[in-house]
C-alpha cells in the first residue's frame, strides 16, 4: 500500500491547482438541483480530456453523467456531486456574512468539492490502472440534484449502478472519518383536499371546508409522533391555507409531508397509516382527498468490510496542514457561531485534524441521502474530511465562504487520495470486494 500511497499522493498533488481552479469554478456557478448545466459541462470536459468515454443526459436528466475508463471487471464507481443551496450568496474567504452580488445561490454543503475530489480520485485510478497494466472499469457518476431532485434516486431506477462492485462517495464534513452509521429513509408527498366555496356567515351549511381536513390530517400527525418508533421522524408544511378570506369557506388546501425511519419498510408503513389519516380527514369533512407521491430516499447501508478497507487508507493519507491564516480565519468564524450542529467535532480548537477513530458499525445518521438507493443496490463507503472550522453548521453561509477557499479545498485534497488509494485495494485485491458483497446481501 505505501508505493501505491505515493504514487497517489504525488499525482494529486502535481494536478491539486487543476482540482482546485475546477472546485472555484463550480463554487462560482453555484447552481441549484437539476439546473447544474455549466458545472456538468466544466467536469464532462475534464472526463474526457482524461480519456473516459462521457456518457450524458443519464436517467434523462440532462445534468447527469456518466464517464468510464477500462474495462472488465472489477468495476469501482465513484460518486460526484455538484448542486448548491438557493439563497445562500456569501463571498469566500470571509469570516463575516457578505453577501456575493455576482450569485445568489452558494454552495453551502460543499458539493463543488465533493464532485471534484470523487472526479480527482476517478483520473489518479484512471492514471495508475493504465500506467500499470490493470484490467478493471472505473466509474465517475455526476449525480445531480441531491438535495431536491434526488438524482441517484432516479439513476438507479435507470439500472445506471447495477453492474458495480462498489461504490464510493465522501462529502465535506466539520471532521474526518468513516461513517458507520446508516440514514433515515425518507418518503414525501403531498395531500390536496377540495371542499365546496361558501359563505362563511350567512350559508356557512353550503360549504366543504378543505381546511377543516387538513387540520385534522395535522391533528392526526401530532398525534401519531407518540405512536412511532423513536428513531422516526413525521414533518409537514401547509403549502395552500385556503386562502385569505376569513369570510369564505375554503375550497382547496394543501400540505407537503415527510416520514422518515431507520428502514425504508418501516418508513412505508409510517406512510400507509398517513395516507388513511387523510382519508379520514377527507370522511369526516366531507371533502375529496388527493395523494400524489414525491421524492423518495432509501436508508444508507454501510459496509463495515469496504469502511474497514478505507480507514486503513486513511490512516496512512497525509492530514492537511493549515497556515496561520487559515487558522485565524477559522477562530473568527467560529466566533459567528451561535451553537454547534448535533454531532460536529467542535472540540474547542480551529479544526478537527486527527481523524475520527472507526468505531465499526452502528447508530443511525438522523438525516436522509440518496447515497442510500445506491447502497442498497451495491456495497458502498462514505467518508468525511475536514474542509471547514470545528463546529461549522451545515447549510450556512459559514460553510459557504469556507467551501469556497484554500480550507475546503484542503480536505477535497485529502478526500481524493482516501477514495482513489481504496479504489485501487479493490481493483488490485478482488476478493475483498467478495467479502464487501458476503455482508452487503446479509445487511441490505
Amino acid at each position: 500500500m505505501e508505493r501505491k500511497l505515493r504514487w497517489v499522493e504525488s499525482f494529486i498533488g502535481h494536478r491539486e491547482k487543476e482540482f482546485v481552479r475546477l472546485s472555484r469554478e463550480i463554487w462560482g456557478y453555484a447552481e441549484t438541483g437539476m439546473e447544474e448545466r455549466k458545472s456538468a459541462f466544466a467536469l464532462c470536459g475534464i472526463l474526457e480530456s482524461n480519456g473516459f468515454l462521457v456518457d450524458k443526459n443519464t436517467a434523462g436528466i440532462p445534468t447527469a453523467f456518466v464517464g468510464s475508463f477500462g474495462e472488465g471487471r472489477p468495476v469501482i464507481g465513484f460518486l460526484g456531486e455538484f448542486d448548491a443551496l438557493e439563497g445562500l450568496s456569501q463571498r469566500a474567504g470571509q469570516s463575516m456574512e457578505e453577501p456575493d452580488e455576482e450569485r445568489e445561490n452558494g454552495h453551502g454543503c460543499g458539493h463543488n468539492l465533493l464532485g471534484c475530489g470523487s472526479l480527482a480520485a476517478a483520473l489518479a485510478v484512471r492514471e495508475y490502472m493504465e500506467e500499470h497494466g490493470l484490467s478493471g472499469t472505473v466509474r465517475y457518476y455526476g449525480c445531480p440534484g441531491e438535495e431536491e431532485g434526488c438524482g441517484k434516486v432516479h439513476m438507479a431506477k435507470a439500472g445506471c449502478f447495477d453492474d458495480l462492485d462498489a461504490a464510493l462517495t465522501w462529502h465535506p464534513m466539520d471532521y474526518t472519518g468513516i461513517e458507520g452509521r446508516g440514514s433515515l429513509a425518507d418518503l414525501c408527498m403531498s395531500v390536496q383536499f377540495t371542499g365546496k366555496s361558501a359563505h362563511a356567515s350567512s350559508c356557512p351549511h353550503m360549504g366543504r371546508s378543505a381546511l377543516d381536513a387538513l387540520e385534522l390530517l395535522n391533528i392526526a400527525c401530532n398525534f401519531m409522533r407518540e405512536h412511532m418508533i423513536p428513531e422516526a421522524r413525521l414533518h409537514y408544511a401547509i403549502t395552500d391555507a385556503g386562502g385569505s378570506a376569513p369570510n369564505v369557506v375554503p375550497a382547496g388546501a394543501a400540505g407537503s409531508y415527510e416520514v422518515r425511519a431507520p428502514r425504508r419498510e418501516q418508513a412505508e408503513e409510517l406512510k400507509k397509516r398517513l395516507i388513511r389519516a387523510a382519508e379520514g380527514a377527507a370522511m369526516m369533512t366531507d371533502t375529496q382527498v388527493t395523494i400524489t407521491d414525491g421524492n423518495s430516499y432509501s436508508n444508507y447501508v454501510p459496509n463495515h468490510y469496504l469502511n474497514s478497507i478505507a480507514w486503513e487508507v486513511l490512516k496512512k493519507v497525509r492530514s492537511p496542514v493549515y497556515t496561520n491564516e487559515e487558522r485565524e480565519l477559522a477562530a473568527r468564524l467560529r466566533r459567528t457561531f451561535t451553537d454547534s450542529p448535533e454531532g460536529s467535532a467542535d472540540t474547542g480548537t480551529e479544526f478537527s485534524e486527527e481523524p475520527v477513530p472507526y468505531q465499526g458499525l452502528g447508530g443511525c445518521l438522523m438525516a436522509s441521502t440518496d447515497v442510500g438507493d445506491v447502497s442498497l443496490l451495491v456495497p458502498s463507503m462514505q467518508l468525511y474530511t475536514t474542509c471547514c472550522a470545528a463546529g461549522t453548521p451545515g447549510h450556512s453561509w459559514q460553510m459557504v465562504s469556507q467551501t469556497g477557499c484554500s480550507i475546503g479545498e484542503k480536505g477535497m485534497i485529502t478526500a481524493a487520495n482516501v477514495l482513489a488509494l481504496t479504489a485501487l485495494e479493490l481493483i488490485e485485491k478482488p476478493e475483498l470486494i467478495l467479502r464487501a458483497w458476503e455482508e452487503h446481501e446479509k445487511n441490505k
